[in-house]
Order: structure tokens, then C-alpha cells, then sequence
């Protein structure tokens, strides 16, 4: 009796140290995933890779969907070549499942889902939009287009892909001395409460000066700002987001993605090529290494969701995008001078979103 008591006793805190073991082992893979904003999938991180030549690409035409932009449609403006068009993103580890749109409104059907930011994130939006349009070309779709909302229903389905359009994420908001960026105000997050899916994306205005700056002032607390280091005025911002995420956002009811910092090619020295820059380039970089490194910005988006209470999924884009010199509408968009800022349609932020899909069904 006395043995089998102690093999008892020994089997049990075997299995209590195995249990603690994997307790720990999953929090600390939990933590990391949010720490780094890499989805780990039986050891893969989809973001580390190269772009391999894919004939089966693009998704769709862009003659074919109706929700593209004239500055994003570099077919239209005269685009010629199309080899940028057939490429696909291949993790170095593992494969990627090919975005399904059926089985995407399948999934999410009766669902909402915002993307909030600025024009990356229309970007994205309309990519996302065209690509699931395409797979259901004959459904009955609602679009709606709005100055700071905007959207498009999948009727049949239910499902309705939103675009808040704030490319601060904080409020700019009108005093006496004029238009004042609050780096602690987030009024109009009122608006993105009751989503399904967040996809959240802030940057590129942030550097902005003279005209296309969208502000006078900034504010920080009681302090007014005629100007401010644009990287330290970003850090409070997006942290004024994450403490909007933190208090307001239930984890079981919504799924919240940040887009990840998007490059620019306007300077061919970030990639050893001093002379150039995105206009007439063909074919991306090759291997999986940008010369230029990341962006400081990058390290700012780390810091801010390794803080957050709440978890929030990294669409690390960033590297994989760098790579891809060839994929801007250069001057073939409707706008004036060589946008190497937003991206073709289609194009690179299909990838983005297949990178969305993987992440959430994988």
C-alpha cells in the first residue's frame, strides 16, 4: 500500500511539473508572438523570405474591380510591363495558403472588419476588396464612400470591410491658434468599437512638412508644440493607441491587427543604387536582406505593442515590402511627379492581406 502510494505521489508531481513546463512554455510563446509580432506556425515566421517568380498571379485584374483608385491603378495610367504582377511571397519554412475569397466570407460571414489609418490602409483596403470580389464576382455588393468612412458589402454574406480614414490614429482638433495634432486624444476611436477585425496602420503623415503637413501645432498634455521630433511625436501617439486598445478592446470579441510600417523608394542609396530611385525599376530585390535596414520607425511600433496589455497581431510587412522597389505606381497614377510611396493595385498589398488570411486561419 505504502509503494503505491509513493508511485502515486511521484506520477502526480510528474504531471504537475510537465503541466507547469508547457503553462510557462505557452505564455512565454504568447508573450514573444506579441512582443515581436511574428505568428510563429509550427515554427514558421511568415514574414522572414523571399519573392519567387509565380506565373498563377495576380489575383485579379484591375479592370475587373470596381473599387480601385486612379492612383492605384498603374494598369490603367499606362503601365506596361507586368512582370511586378507574378510574384508570390514564400516564407522561408513553410507555405502560405493561397488566399481563398469564398471561404474568407465563409468564415466571416455576418462580420465586420475596419481597416483605420491612412492611404496604406485604403491601400490594403481596396486590395482586400478586389481580391474577395474576384472570387465572387456575381455577389450583390453595397459600396459606400465617404470622407473619413468609407466601405464595401458583401450582401449575400454579410460581411462589410470598412476604411476609417485618420492617419494619425490620435485627433487633430481645431483651437484658436488652428489645426492642433493631441498626442493623448483619441475622440474618434468611437467609431471603430464593435468591429470584428481591427487592421490598424499609421505613419507616412507623420513626417510630413510645410503644405501636406495636416496640422499647426501639436499638443502633448497642457504643453502646445510649434514642431516636434517626428519620431519621439509618433511614439506618444501610438501610445496613446495602445492605451486605447488596452481599455476598450475585448480580445474574445475582436482580433486586432497593426499593418506594420510601409517603405518608400525614393532614394535609391537605401538599396546601393544611389542614381535611382522607384520610377522605371522592374523586378524586386533579391534574397531576403534590405541594405538599408529597417526604419526607425519599425523599433517604435515594437516598443509600443511589446507595452500593451491587450494583444495585438504585427502584420510585419516592412522587410518583404522593401524588397519590392518595382511594385509603386511611379507616374503611372492619375496624380502629378513619381509616387514611390502607395503600391499598384494589384499588386504588393494583396500579399499583405494574404499574410492577414494566413494569419487568421492558420
Amino acid at each position: 500500500m505504502g509503494f503505491k502510494c509513493q508511485v502515486w505521489v511521484c506520477t502526480f508531481c510528474l504531471v504537475m511539473l510537465l503541466f507547469l513546463q508547457e503553462t510557462r512554455a505557452g505564455i512565454h510563446s504568447s508573450n514573444a508572438s506579441r512582443l515581436n509580432g511574428r505568428k510563429k506556425v509550427s515554427g514558421c515566421n511568415l514574414f522572414r523570405g523571399r519573392w519567387v517568380v509565380d506565373a498563377s498571379y495576380p489575383l485579379y485584374d484591375s479592370s475587373g474591380c470596381p473599387f480601385i483608385d486612379d492612383e492605384f491603378n498603374c494598369q490603367k495610367h499606362g503601365r506596361r510591363d507586368n512582370q511586378y504582377l507574378k510574384y508570390s511571397w514564400q516564407p522561408d519554412s513553410c507555405k502560405i495558403p493561397r488566399f481563398n475569397g469564398a471561404d474568407f466570407l465563409r468564415r466571416w460571414r455576418g462580420k465586420k472588419i475596419m481597416f483605420v489609418g491612412d492611404s496604406l490602409s485604403l491601400n490594403m483596403w481596396e486590395s482586400l476588396s478586389c481580391m474577395i470580389h474576384a472570387a465572387v464576382p456575381k455577389a450583390k455588393t453595397t459600396f459606400s464612400r465617404r470622407d473619413s468612412l468609407s466601405s464595401v458589402t458583401f450582401d449575400s454574406y454579410g460581411v462589410t470591410l470598412y476604411m476609417y480614414r485618420t492617419p494619425y490614429l490620435v485627433d487633430i482638433v481645431r483651437e484658436n491658434v488652428g489645426k492642433v495634432l493631441n498626442l493623448n486624444s483619441i475622440v474618434a476611436g468611437n467609431a471603430w468599437k464593435g468591429m470584428d477585425i481591427l487592421i490598424f496602420n499609421s505613419w507616412h503623415w507623420w513626417v510630413h512638412t510645410g503644405r501636406s503637413q495636416g496640422w499647426d501645432y501639436i499638443r502633448d498634455g497642457s504643453a502646445l508644440y510649434k514642431n516636434m521630433d517626428r519620431l519621439t511625436a509618433f511614439s506618444k501617439g501610438l501610445t496613446t493607441w495602445g492605451r486605447w486598445v488596452d481599455q476598450n478592446i475585448d480580445p474574445s470579441k475582436t482580433k486586432v491587427f497593426f499593418q506594420g510600417i510601409s517603405p518608400t523608394h525614393y532614394q535609391g542609396k537605401d538599396w546601393n543604387q544611389p542614381q535611382k530611385s522607384c520610377s522605371g525599376e522592374a523586378v524586386p530585390l533579391s534574397g531576403s536582406t534590405y541594405p538599408a535596414g529597417a526604419p526607425p520607425a519599425a523599433a517604435v511600433v515594437n516598443k509600443v505593442l511589446s507595452s500593451m496589455k491587450k494583444p495585438v497581431y504585427l502584420l510585419d510587412i516592412t522587410t518583404l515590402s522593401q524588397l519590392r522597389k518595382d511594385a509603386h505606381p511611379s507616374t503611372y497614377s492619375d496624380g502629378s511627379g513619381t509616387d514611390c510611396s502607395h503600391w499598384c493595385l494589384p499588386g504588393l498589398p494583396d500579399t499583405w492581406n494574404q499574410l492577414l488570411y494566413a494569419a487568421l486561419i492558420m
